[in-house]
Formats: C-alpha cells, sequence, structure tokens
C-alpha cells in the first residue's frame, strides 16, 4: 500500500509583482520560475491584484484563473494561501510599521504571510529594501 504523497511546501512567497513579471516576461522571470518550480506561495490577496491586472488587459480573470490553473504556475507549483486570524492580525500588525512608506493592504498581506509561514517574499518592489526589520527575509528580483 503506497502512502499519498504530500504536497509540497513552499518555499517561498511571491508578491503580485514577482508573478506578473513572470507571466509578462518581464526582467527577474527567471528567479520565479525557478521560485515555482520548488514551490511557491502566493496569498489570495495578491493573487486578486494579478487577475486584477489581467482583467485590465481585457482577459477574463476566471478564464485566466482556470488557465493558470491547468497549463500556468498553479499548476506547477504555485499554490495559494488563503487567510487565517492569525495572518489578518500580522497585516494589521504591519501597518503602524509600514504607514510612512505607503505599503498597501496587499504589500502588508504578502509580507504578513512570509512572516507567518518563515518564509522568503519575492517582488520587484526595490522599496521593500528599506524596511525596518520585519522578520522576514526581502528578495527583489530585479
Amino acid at each position: 500500500m503506497h502512502e499519498s504523497a504530500k504536497p509540497p511546501q513552499p518555499t517561498c512567497v511571491l508578491d503580485a509583482s514577482a508573478l506578473l513579471a513572470y507571466l509578462h516576461g518581464e526582467p527577474g522571470e527567471d528567479r520565479v520560475a525557478e521560485a515555482i518550480i520548488h514551490c511557491a506561495a502566493i496569498g489570495w490577496v495578491n493573487w486578486a491584484e494579478v487577475l486584477t491586472k489581467q482583467a485590465e488587459k481585457g482577459l477574463d480573470p476566471y478564464s485566466e484563473a482556470a488557465r493558470l490553473a491547468q497549463s500556468g504556475p498553479l499548476g506547477d507549483g504555485l499554490v495559494i494561501q488563503m487567510p487565517d486570524d492569525g495572518l489578518a492580525c500580522e497585516v494589521a500588525r504591519l501597518r503602524p510599521v509600514t504607514r510612512g512608506m505607503g505599503l498597501s493592504l496587499g504589500d502588508r498581506a504578502c509580507l504578513a504571510l512570509g512572516i507567518s509561514r518563515r518564509l522568503p517574499v519575492l517582488t520587484t518592489e526595490r522599496l521593500w529594501e528599506q524596511l525596518p526589520p520585519l522578520g522576514v527575509k526581502i528578495v527583489v528580483i530585479r
């Protein structure tokens, strides 16, 4: 009798900007592709941001989500993380610390996911390098 294989555990968290760089073939896409090969996570807020950007380009978000699940990064090793109370509290905790830098809810949700899962965060946002120590490794991909 075979034990069912456990799904791979994410090795990093992607910001929406990082996944969009991958999807659009922008600089840094190779680093995101490598992360997805080893299993990456994206929070649902950042996933919604990605689908919003695709919708702004005229793509149907439902069709795009299905396409990415069947033949794209979701099928290859990208896990969408859903929120929980602890993650919501971490997002809120980050607000006073990051308010002066103008981080959005999506930015804080991404950082909170990395902090809570103890995983590095991949982003294109160079501003994040100037954040005070938050207990998460930030990797700017370009």
